[in-house]
């Protein structure tokens, strides 16, 4: 887990090109309180209807999430519904110029009716489909890799996308792997459900879940099959489509990984809250790309993809799952978040995912030397103003330029640790610096908090909050609590 944390502290964006099946995602929400009078079926009453990205266009939203300067290849209708996804790739930064408008096709469109019953969480009741799974014309194929090989100069790799929609029929899929490969540029396919996986030979890696990979290679498994059950599968692909590795997603076991000359692996994964299972796939396909793309070895990408689908399962719907929060989520799981002490770059990772979920930053610094009323009472007053609270500690020697020789009383470590015993704190940082206007620069807070005795101007960092959008608050102090008071009284000198 080090290497791959230090894979993450020098992430660098990536390019990627996205072939594959393009969907739009209509998830309309409704209430589902009664039966229709004519038939023994629910009624859905709309409420809203929301549209998002699907299938190879939201591995496209997932690359981009990650940091990835994403184009995409395809074919769409020459319809509302075509301009509609086009627009929303736009949206998130996406080069939609290799998405092809076929009047020939419907633009496939997954309409999903989600209903609320007795102010419980929405379930989905029952999914419409338009689409066609006619295989590509021979113009628009050839359209369609014109413009593939058109960006394939300078990137990172290149995933594939396969619903069985068409698009990725066997010619289109062998030219795509021949001219990446040839390029030097890696592939990453996640597999239709067919029984031939032929036109994916020469693939870099293919991630089937363990249904897939049963159905493809004819070998059937229990129902509750281990990891080590699956190796055989794993082995038969590997052998057949001359891969680098293969990668099998077993759900709550994990995934299994196979490289080339290399012995099977089991990944494990954490118990989730399973919410709703759409997107995971190509989340774990893009994470998988994204972090071979930044040198990753592959035991590496594969925990790092297992982070990536395990929160989006605990979403509804597809939504992209921001680089930082799987960072945090790794840094979790690698015990490098145990107590409330963070480095800078660990808080900066921190806040980064707790904005991604709107929570509000609160900052506060000091010496908090010898922990009193006062402070404790700032400090419950400061996290009342957001979601978060972050207290920059000044270490030992920048508290003895301040405060003159004897202090501090305790050192930095117990300072920080008697800190981080308040439920108040939600994170504490040590600097060196004379002021805290290094952190405050790098966390950004949207809340700066102070004793009122500072007053508004002579604030550290004032300015530069208020400038992007945050203000400043003053707390009055408690009256008679002070550290230097503390001291005085427990050296004998308050009479």
């Amino acid at each position: 887990m080090d290497t791959l944390l230090r894979h993450l502290d020098a992430w660098r964006p990536f390019r990627a090109l996205v072939v594959g099946d393009f969907m739009l995602d209509e998830l309309v929400y409704g209430d589902a309180e009664r039966l229709s009078a004519d038939a023994p079926v629910p009624v859905l009453l709309v409420r809203r209807v929301e549209r998002t990205p699907g299938g190879a266009a939201s591995l496209a939203l997932d690359l981009a999430a990650m940091e990835g300067s994403v184009a995409v290849f395809g074919v769409t209708g020459d319809d509302a519904e075509g301009r509609a996804l086009r627009d929303a790739l736009r949206q998130s930064g996406v080069d939609t110029a290799g998405l092809i408008a076929d009047p020939t096709r419907p633009t496939t469109l997954k309409r999903n009716l989600v209903g609320l019953a007795q102010q419980r969480h929405p379930q989905k009741m029952f999914r419409v489909d338009h689409e066609s799974r006619a295989p590509l014309g021979a113009d628009a194929r050839q359209r369609l890799l014109a413009a593939f090989d058109a960006a394939l100069a300078s990137v990172d790799v290149v995933c594939v996308e396969d619903y069985g929609k068409g698009v990725c029929d066997e010619a289109l899929c062998r030219e795509v792997i021949r001219r990446a490969v040839a390029s030097g540029v890696p592939v990453f396919v996640d597999p239709a459900r067919i029984a031939d996986y032929s036109k994916y030979a020469g693939a870099t890696a293919i991630t089937p879940n363990r249904n897939e990979a049963e159905f493809a290679t004819g070998f059937p498994t229990d129902g509750a099959a281990s990891p080590e059950q699956c190796v055989h599968l794993a082995h038969d692909l590997l052998g057949r489509l001359s891969c680098e590795a293969v990668v099998l997603t077993l759900d709550r076991q994990g995934a299994l990984l196979l490289e080339r000359d290399a012995p099977p692996l089991s990944v494990p994964t954490l118990a989730r809250q399973v919410y709703d299972v759409t997107g995971a796939g190509d989340m774990f396909l893009a994470a998988l790309a994204a972090a071979r793309a930044n040198g990753c070895s592959w035991p590496d990408a594969v925990r790092f993809a297992n982070a990536a689908a395990g929160l989006e399962v605990e979403v509804f719907g597809t939504q992209p799952i921001p680089l930082r929060r799987i960072h945090h989520e790794l840094l979790l799981r690698a015990g490098a978040l145990v107590g409330k002490a963070r480095s800078l770059e660990q808080v900066a990772v921190e806040v980064a995912a707790r904005r991604d979920r709107g929570q509000t930053i609160v900052f506060t610094n000091g010496c908090f030397d010898v922990l009193h009323a006062g402070h404790v009472a700032l400090l419950d007053r400061a996290a009342e103003m957001g979601d978060f609270l972050i207290v920059g500690l000044n270490d030992d020697e920048s508290v003895r330029r301040l405060k003159g020789e004897g202090r501090p009383v305790n050192g930095q470590e117990d300072r920080a640790r008697v800190l981080g015993a308040l439920e108040a704190v939600g994170a504490v940082v040590l600097f060196s610096e004379d002021t805290p206007m290094r952190l405050i620069e790098t966390i950004r807070p949207d809340v700066l908090v102070k004793g009122a005795d500072w007053g508004h101007d002579g604030v550290v960092g004032r300015e530069f909050v208020e400038s992007i959008g945050g203000r400043v608050e003053l707390v009055d102090l408690v009256e008679g609590r002070s550290t230097t008071a503390t001291l005085e009284r427990i050296r004998g000198r308050d009479g």
